[in-house]
């Protein structure tokens, strides 16, 4: 596993936290403004004392910025939704939230659309 450290409230090793803890709650997200990876935006709102900035997903192509809780295995977008479509983990075949796609326009400008 990588050293890579999820702030947050965290309730467990896996990333999940006070606000989103069910078993399938394993990705954090890294925020630009900062460049640390926290377990999802109300920690960030709730630890940091800055205001959030979002990766713009057309400009920010390649940049590694979802990581797998369990694993620690870091991801760009692009890599993170094509195995979401899958709602696993590419490296350690962790199961991912579906629910999470509701929460794109949170983390990052320019998501693609979900169609429910």
């Amino acid at each position: 596993m990588s050293g890579v450290v999820i702030h947050g409230e965290t309730v467990d090793d896996q990333s999940r936290c006070v606000h989103w803890h069910l078993p399938k709650d394993v990705i954090a997200i890294k925020f630009k403004c900062c460049g640390k990876y926290y377990a999802c935006f109300e920690c960030h709102e709730e630890l940091s004392s800055h205001p959030l900035q979002k990766y713009d997903l057309r400009d920010d192509a390649n940049e590694k910025l979802v990581i797998c809780g369990v694993c620690r295995h870091e991801m760009s977008f692009a890599e993170y939704y094509d195995n979401n479509a899958k709602l696993i983990c590419p490296n350690c075949r962790s199961l991912f939230n579906p629910g999470c796609k509701l929460h794109y326009h949170l983390y990052f400008h320019n998501p693609p659309s979900m169609a429910c």
